[in-house]
């Protein structure tokens, strides 16, 4: 690896993009290999699934664009205020 500072970016409904030297490793701890760019030369990004609907986890497929992930958290619920009269 080198000195290059690691960014990670959120996309705006979409996956996370790390840009710099990064190792992902699985849970049993071996490396995953990063895919490479459709050219076949190594990548330079790494794409991350944040959806959950990838079928490539931990690694993005596109999903997320058919499947209408959204990034913004719902709104809350209003909370009751104690002593009102519940709504109709």
């Amino acid at each position: 690896m080198t000195d290059t500072a690691t960014t990670i970016t959120p996309k705006p409904n979409g996956p996370l993009l790390v840009q710099g030297p990064v190792r992902i490793l699985a849970p049993d701890g071996t490396e995953l290999a990063v895919p490479p760019r459709k050219d076949g030369r190594p990548a330079e990004v790494v794409v991350l699934c944040r959806c959950g609907g990838s079928a490539t986890k931990p690694f993005c497929d596109g999903t997320h664009k058919r499947i209408g992930f959204c990034d913004t958290p719902p709104a809350p619920s209003p909370r009751p205020i104690p002593g009102a009269a519940p709504p109709s």
